[in-house]
């Protein structure tokens, strides 16, 4: 038995790409899991048809706290609390910096960030002792990339943010970490081949990332017991 079986984890877009592995993951090692999705409601269903009532998927957009207010109250209905937050919505809108509009500056930071920190806000309190958050970085917040300024920056910040939250949690017995999941063909990176082409030309073995090694690395971060304020490359790209 998985020695995470049983307990209750909260993903945040949990229907495509990575988001999806993760849900999966945990699913098929005996978590209880809660998803929030938009549009991919095929995607949803798909999931909770195969894993029936160890599954919660919401209808909720991360930029709304209403909404993630109601996940929340979902999620302790259903189950009491949780046990691991996964801050995994991330959007991006390529564009350089001088053509951006403010709209979508700002929907990159809503998602990506303000995103994380409504979904910490909503779920941090009912995260049980010994529980455990973990946030999807990237590559890019270190390292930056040419039209990526709002998704590098929302990026960035989450490094921040996650050492912050590793020292006010701390005292909770709540462990937070930062991951980042390497270059992956998913929805997402499938959506700009050239610089699929790039990361792979600048990876040490010649591949990109792939999500469900991602995913079951962070289903291992998430059964630690001594790691916090930690930022992990699951890549072969040296940063």
């Amino acid at each position: 038995m998985s020695l995470l079986s049983e307990k209750v984890v909260v993903v945040s877009g949990g229907t495509r790409g990575l988001g999806r592995s993760i849900v999966l993951s945990f699913l098929e090692n005996g978590c209880f899991v809660a998803f929030n999705y938009i549009v991919s409601e095929v995607s949803a269903n798909s999931i909770t048809k195969e894993f029936g009532s160890k599954v919660l998927a919401i209808k909720c957009d991360v930029r709304s706290s209403a909404q993630i207010g109601a996940m929340a109250e979902t999620v302790v209905q259903k189950w009491g609390g949780a046990d691991i937050l996964i801050n995994n919505a991330g959007i991006v809108s390529d564009s350089p910096l001088v053509r951006q509009d403010e709209k979508q500056w700002d929907d990159v930071i809503s998602v990506n960030l303000k995103g994380a920190f409504r979904m910490t806000k909503a779920f941090a309190p009912l995260i049980r002792c010994g529980g455990h958050i973990i946030n999807i970085s990237s590559y890019s917040g270190i390292k930056g990339q040419r039209g990526q300024a709002a998704y590098s920056a929302s990026k960035a910040a989450l490094i921040g943010f996650t050492k912050s939250l590793a020292h006010e949690l701390a005292v909770g017995g709540i462990m937070v970490n930062a991951v980042f999941p390497g270059y992956m063909l998913t929805d997402m990176g499938a959506s700009s081949l050239v610089a699929a082409e790039a990361a792979k030309a600048e990876s040490l073995k010649g591949t990109l990332s792939d999500p469900q090694e991602a995913a079951s690395f962070i289903r291992f971060l998430s059964g630690a017991k001594n790691i916090t304020g930690q930022v992990f490359s699951i890549d072969s790209r040296i940063i």
